[in-house]
């Protein structure tokens, strides 16, 4: 692991040290949009599913079971702290056989070393870019894992465009503090990646501008 790397993941790992065992149960509230996400995937029978900065697994268990016919999905997170909590959860929901995590550096990782796997039908990020400096790196990792007609999925926090203002500069305030950043340049770095390798995008904004999801195409 580089030591930008090795400096994330002690980073990660100190957030979450603490807040891994209630982090599914609180964050379910400010969260919002995941359900649209997972709902978007679709992926094809056997199709492989990759989640970057998968932390305590909740996304990938949800995924699995909303599509049984789905191949092997697979988790990738850079704390060893969330990684021990999502192994935890995989177990307990008997899903070992459909589950597989690995630690790795989200900016800078390989899917075929991880997983013994070259490409991915469905990747996908979930409130995870707004904590990685680098984000952009991450959009280029994650396009270099995708199939032919596969497709990216992003949800994260949003502009809050059509929300009173107050709520919007708390709301930043309070996630600075746990070192969160929403991306609100994501549509126009989604934009010019799709035109330069001509790729398709849609980007919607939910919740008055809470939170905004992308889905990024690679045609065949």
């Amino acid at each position: 692991m580089s030591p930008s790397a090795s400096d994330a993941a002690d980073q990660m790992n100190r957030i979450y040290r603490y807040q891994r065992g209630i982090y599914d149960l609180t964050r379910r509230y400010f969260l919002l949009g995941r359900s649209t996400l997972i709902s978007g995937l679709t992926p094809p029978d056997g199709g492989s599913i990759l989640e970057v900065g998968c932390g305590t697994a909740s996304n990938l268990i949800r995924a699995s079971q909303t599509y049984p016919n789905a191949g092997v999905l697979y988790g990738c997170d850079v704390s060893s702290e969330m990684l021990a909590t999502a192994i935890h959860a995989v177990t307990r929901a008997k899903l070992d056989d459909r589950i597989r995590l690995a630690c790795a550096d989200a900016t800078n990782f390989d899917g075929q070393s991880l997983f013994g796997v070259h490409s991915y039908d469905r990747v996908f990020a979930s409130y995870m870019l707004s904590m990685v400096p680098d984000w952009p790196a991450v959009i280029e990792a994650m396009a270099r894992q995708l199939a032919h007609g596969g497709s990216i999925h992003i949800v994260d926090f949003g502009d809050c465009a059509n929300l009173p203002e107050w709520f919007r500069v708390v709301l930043y305030r309070w996630l600075a503090a746990f070192h969160v950043t929403p991306r609100l340049q994501l549509t126009s770095v989604l934009e010019a990646f799709a035109e330069k390798h001509s790729w398709d995008l849609k980007h919607e904004s939910l919740l008055g501008g809470y939170a905004q999801y992308a889905v990024l195409t690679r045609k065949e």
